[in-house]
């Protein structure tokens, strides 16, 4: 039986990886801060391990990553991760650097714990959240875009490196999802941008699955979401920045 460790896995997307895999008969290894709620995912069947861990803290990232690195896990959902819904001058140095060191730091040590194992396996799979908000950013999530950019950049090199030795790594890039990590970046929850881009969690899961057995890198769900990354190649990034000041207005 194939074994997955999804981080964030106590509510919205990460929750929705590990009903979804241990449906497919995985079994999950559950990773979050709260011990509650981890303990209803795995009373339900959704998880046969559980994890507390606060990934933006160092000793509780170690803990992870020494799990990852004993080996016998064939897939690693790299999906926790927090946005700060406000301007950047708005929020306090320590807001930015918990941020930057679950969403960029944390991901990254995880993954770098995962890959030995998997190389030496000669297969493996890694699956980085990212966001639709690398190739765009957005108003009031200025480091939150960037954090999102680097996981794009950093999946895609390794995916490429990887790519011939068994392992492949892929991220996924949402846009809104009803998830609590939306209603904690205080996100709009009304107007045209909520009337369009809204995804369920589920559904974006099981898109994600899909690209990744289908070997995708960048894995897009939506065809909102398909369009404006598309677009971003071909639009100059001032003309970007003004259509993302008028979708963001209500972020300001």
């Amino acid at each position: 039986m194939p074994t997955v460790l999804v981080t964030g896995a106590s509510s919205g997307i990460g929750a929705a990886f590990a009903r979804r895999l241990s449906a497919d008969g995985y079994d999950v290894i559950a990773v979050a801060r709260r011990q509650g709620r981890l303990e209803e995912l795995k009373a339900r069947g959704c998880a046969s391990e559980i994890m507390v861990a606060d990934l933006a803290d160092t000793a509780d990232c170690l803990k992870v990553e020494e799990r990852l690195a004993a080996g016998g896990i064939d897939l690693l959902v790299n999906n926790a991760g927090v946005g700060v819904g406000k301007g950047f001058e708005l929020t306090t140095v320590e807001e930015e650097d918990r941020m930057l060191a679950l969403n960029v730091r944390a991901l990254m040590r995880l993954t770098h714990a995962a890959l030995p194992q998997m190389l030496a396996a000669g297969k493996g799979q890694i699956l980085n959240v990212g966001s639709v908000a690398a190739f765009t950013g957005a108003v009031g999530f200025a480091s939150y875009s960037a954090s999102k950019a680097y996981v794009v950049s950093f999946s895609e090199s390794l995916a490429l490196r990887y790519a011939n030795r068994g392992v492949r790594v892929m991220v996924l890039c949402p846009g809104y999802v009803r998830t609590e990590m939306h209603d904690a970046a205080e996100t709009p929850t009304s107007g045209l941008t909520a009337r369009l881009m809204w995804l369920d969690a589920d559904q974006l899961v099981d898109h994600a699955l899909r690209d990744l057995h289908r070997g995708k890198v960048i894995s897009t769900p939506g065809a909102v979401y398909k369009a404006t990354v598309a677009t971003t190649k071909l639009i100059p990034r001032r003309v970007l920045a003004v259509a993302g000041r008028f979708a963001n207005r209500d972020a300001q």
